[in-house]
């Protein structure tokens, strides 16, 4: 999935002209924290509310309380994960999206694209979660695809995490499966290291109600 595909149609840009006032206005009217800013149909930054609100005058145009802004940005042909590098390494809220030529395509929003997320890794069908620790050389998803549907399961997602000061990673299972019983012995039999099994007795309402504490937190 790429960037084009996944702009908010709901989150305009400011306008340099746009006063601070406006644009905090906006910010909270449309639960983000930051905002791009065009001049002249170009994207010249983004705003955060944070420098707003250490502005003593915000009857002032963008164009006057700031010289320079930041400008992060994605091209509208970047890779999901792409997006969410970008979303992790700059805090935003919103990220704004150029196509090649840096001219402005709109925004995507981040609580849009956990949503994206979690309709799209099987994070809202029923099942279960099973972490395991390996040596990152012995990683080897065929086998761990292979150990899974040999007990009838399928894997909904994988997530793999390196553990710091260590050659170690940590590999994230969720599998359509709610009784890991088996699976689990046959990942022991295989010598792999079992770290937590979460098993989904409390699906579907404890987690869908934890998605929408956290889907409430991005909103503030």
């Amino acid at each position: 999935m790429r960037a084009s595909n996944i702009l908010s149609d709901q989150i305009p840009p400011l306008l340099h002209t746009d006063t601070g006032e406006k644009a905090l206005f906006w910010m909270d009217e449309f639960q983000v924290n930051h905002l791009p800013v065009l001049k002249n149909g170009n994207f010249v930054g983004l705003v955060s509310e944070s420098e707003l609100l250490d502005q003593s005058d915000l009857d002032q145009s963008l164009d006057q309380l700031f010289q320079h802004l930041p400008r992060p940005f994605a091209f509208s042909d970047a890779h999901l994960f792409d997006l969410l590098q970008h979303f992790a390494l700059f805090k935003l809220t919103v990220l704004p999206v150029l196509d090649r030529q840096e001219n402005y395509l709109g925004v995507i929003s981040a609580q849009e694209l956990l949503q994206l997320l979690a309709e799209t890794s099987g994070l809202n069908e029923s099942g279960s979660l099973l972490v395991l620790e390996m040596n990152a050389n012995d990683y080897t998803l065929a086998q761990i695809a292979q150990i899974v549907e040999s007990n009838q399961a399928k894997i909904l997602n994988l997530f793999v995490s390196n553990i710091p000061d260590s050659t170690k990673i940590q590999v994230n299972l969720r599998l359509n499966q709610q009784n890991l019983s088996a699976i689990i012995r046959t990942f022991e039999r295989y010598d792999y290291q079992v770290l937590a099994s979460f098993q989904d007795s409390q699906q579907p309402d404890e987690l869908q109600e934890r998605y929408q504490e956290l889907m409430h937190y991005l909103s503030m």
